[in-house]
């Protein structure tokens, strides 16, 4: 029994060398095959389809990629925050205890999109030069040579006649007031040419659509309520825009490019906290002149809460953060627009506990 034992203690090392190499084989195949788990879908299977913009532009036809992404539709960010001023003069339009015209505000979201992309259009025919030289457009379908100028100038035809197409659909009055907005859309593009402030060029076109919405809805403009408001907008505009500017401000000096980030520099945030302030006033203004209530002010005060954090948190030397601040504005206009539709809602209440007294009599 001792011999047995003795002959298989020096069997030993050998069973156990002889079984090393089968064990790293082992060990290594496991770690480079998939962990051991039911799949949920069939083998060679795409991936699940993502309906964000990007995924959507990615997804579509080649040949028709480039004008969408010349569009940006796969940067919806910039369409939001075009369309949301058109949703607030919507809104502070409806009637009192109304939900806003919900036809309005989709013909008004299909005529964001396509000035939007006409927007992006013009710009980017205008700077296609330019964007050749800075490393985040430099992509960009024109500056690439994904589409030639004579195409896009075809594209840009056909965007514009269909944003023509959901005009006519408005009253006269705001046919004329919309129209009378193409020449700020032609000419923005120009303004860092010339100026050290195309952000407030910028501001005034994109919330045309809070003169245009109420109009829509009232057949004319009610100027103690739409000025505050596009006032108010613009003021907004100065603030993301000029966190977005800080994006490029590096290659905009060496090319020559004007924008409010080089005016402000190092003085942004104050520059940044005034145009909020103002935003804020002009809020209340509005409000008060069409008799909001509660719900809208408490609105004003998550907006106000909202670009507080969001100017003392911004690093102006990171281009990541600038992009993400600047994204975040679409949270700054759906709560405008949430505390409108619920300021409107509340005006009825408050206009029954008026009337009751006068019922009991």
């Amino acid at each position: 029994m001792a011999a047995l034992l003795a002959l298989l203690c020096r069997g030993a090392p050998s069973l156990r060398a002889a079984r090393l190499p089968l064990a790293a084989a082992t060990t290594t195949a496991a770690a480079t095959l998939p962990p051991l788990r039911r799949p949920s879908a069939p083998l060679g299977s795409p991936r699940p389809l993502s309906f964000s913009a990007a995924e959507l532009v990615r997804a579509a036809p080649g040949p028709l990629r480039p004008y969408l992404r010349l569009m940006r539709l796969h940067q919806p960010a910039g369409t939001w925050l075009l369309y949301l001023p058109c949703t607030w003069s919507i809104g502070l339009a409806a009637e009192p205890g109304c939900l806003p015209d919900w036809h309005m505000l989709s013909l008004f979201g299909v005529g964001a999109v396509l000035m939007r992309g006409a927007g992006c259009t013009i710009n980017d025919m205008w700077d296609r030069d330019y964007d050749k030289k800075v490393a985040r457009t430099a992509s960009r379908p024109l500056a690439a040579g994904d589409i030639s100028p004579f195409q896009s100038l075809v594209f840009l035809g056909g965007q514009l006649s269909l944003a023509l197409c959901v005009l006519l659909c408005l009253n006269y009055y705001s046919i004329i007031l919309g129209a009378a907005s193409l020449s700020l859309v032609i000419t923005y593009p120009l303004m860092k040419r010339v100026t050290y402030w195309p952000q407030l060029v910028l501001g005034l076109t994109f919330n045309w659509g809070a003169l245009l919405g109420w109009s829509a809805i009232k057949g004319s403009c009610e100027w103690s309520v739409c000025l505050p408001l596009y006032f108010a907008g613009v003021m907004w505009t100065l603030v993301y825009d000029t966190i977005y500017a800080h994006q490029d401000k590096k290659d905009d000096i060496i090319i020559g490019v004007k924008s409010t980030a080089l005016q402000f520099k190092e003085d942004t945030k104050q520059w940044l906290s005034g145009f909020s302030l103002a935003m804020l006033l002009s809020l209340c203004v509005a409000g008060m002149n069409c008799h909001q209530t509660f719900p809208y002010y408490s609105a004003v005060a998550a907006v106000g809460a909202h670009l507080a954090h969001q100017i003392y948190t911004l690093d102006i030397d990171k281009p990541e953060d600038c992009w993400k601040k600047f994204a975040s504005n679409r949270t700054v206009g759906v709560l405008l627009f949430t505390g409108i539709v619920l300021g409107n809602l509340w005006k009825q209440k408050d206009s029954k506990n008026a009337e009751e007294p006068l019922e009991n009599r």
